[in-house]
Order: structure tokens, then C-alpha cells, then sequence
């Protein structure tokens, strides 16, 4: 199968069709199995699509159980991510939102266990992910590959759990 970048109609801006993405393991990753297609806005849908799978998956297992997660998960994604990239011609295409999906785990699991306080760290990394603030800007501008790619939501998951750790000190989740 030829590489969606060499299709006549592609735009790197484009959204992938579906048939693309489920064709291979690492685009499936890295598109959030299929989340990353979602219109508008697929860092939020990735982002929700890893809550879910929290709750589901994750939440509430041992502290050892979640880090080897997160550590393999981080690991695959560089890889997916890499991957995807380059068969799309571009290195951190919007829909690749696998990136999301590591980084948002890493604020849930540092986030207490309450509907609430997840509720304001998804708004928290939402925005920390969008705005990008420096140093974030600046290893998303620098660092390439599938690395930069998961590094720079780990910055934004960071900022989130500063903010976090603010409000929780200040009883807003008691």
C-alpha cells in the first residue's frame, strides 16, 4: 500500500482517511486507536479517549503497575509516532495524538482520585498542551521525531501537575 503522502489529493494538513490509519499497528497507536480522526479538536478527543481508558484500564492500580505502563506506553508511542510521521510526511500531524494519551495518564495518575479534580486536570493539560509555554514551545520546535513528539505533552502533563499540586495544597479538592 503506497504512503497516504504520495496520494494526489494529500495536504498535510489533511486528515487521513480512516483506511489509512487502520491499515498498520503504529498508526492505529499513534492516532489513539482511531480518536485521532475525530473533528474538530483531536488533541481533546485523544485526551478524553485516554480518561476513558483510565478509568477502565488503569485507575486504582499499583503505583508500579501504572509507571511500567506510562514507561512502555512512552516507548511505543516515540516508535508509532516516528512511524506515522513519516509515512504521512509530517512530523507531528494533529491527529497523532497518542502523545495525549501517555501525558494525560501521567497527570491522572499523580491526580486525586475524585471526578472533580480530574475534570480540572483535563482543563488544566488542555490548555498547557495548546498554549504551549515555554520550555514546551521550545522542545516542540526543537526536538523532532517520535520523541519530541511524546516529550513536549510530558512538559504540558508537568505544568498541569504544578497546578495541581497548588490547588490540592490549598484544599480545593477536601
Amino acid at each position: 500500500m503506497r504512503d497516504f503522502k504520495k496520494t494526489p489529493d494529500y495536504s498535510p494538513s489533511a486528515n487521513p482517511p480512516p483506511s489509512w490509519v487502520f491499515h498498520n499497528l503504529w498508526r492505529i497507536i499513534a492516532f489513539g486507536f482511531g480518536s485521532g480522526l475525530l473533528r474538530p479538536a483531536p488533541g481533546t478527543w485523544g485526551t478524553l479517549f485516554a480518561w476513558l481508558l483510565w478509568v477502565v484500564f488503569l485507575q486504582g492500580r499499583p503505583d508500579t503497575v501504572i509507571l511500567a505502563v506510562l514507561v512502555i506506553a512512552f516507548g511505543i508511542g516515540c516508535v508509532a509516532c516516528e512511524r506515522t510521521g513519516r509515512a504521512l510526511g509530517v512530523s507531528d500531524h494533529g491527529g497523532m495524538v497518542w502523545d495525549e494519551v501517555v501525558a494525560f495518564w501521567l497527570v491522572l495518575w499523580l491526580t486525586p482520585d475524585m471526578l472533580a479534580a480530574q475534570a480540572v486536570a483535563f482543563v488544566l493539560f488542555r490548555v498547557f498542551d495548546i498554549a504551549k509555554p515555554q520550555p514546551v514551545r521550545y522542545f516542540d520546535a526543537r526536538v523532532r521525531g517520535g520523541f519530541g513528539v511524546m516529550l513536549d505533552d510530558v512538559f504540558a502533563a508537568a505544568y498541569s501537575l504544578l497546578v495541581m499540586a497548588v490547588l490540592v495544597a490549598l484544599g480545593a479538592f477536601s
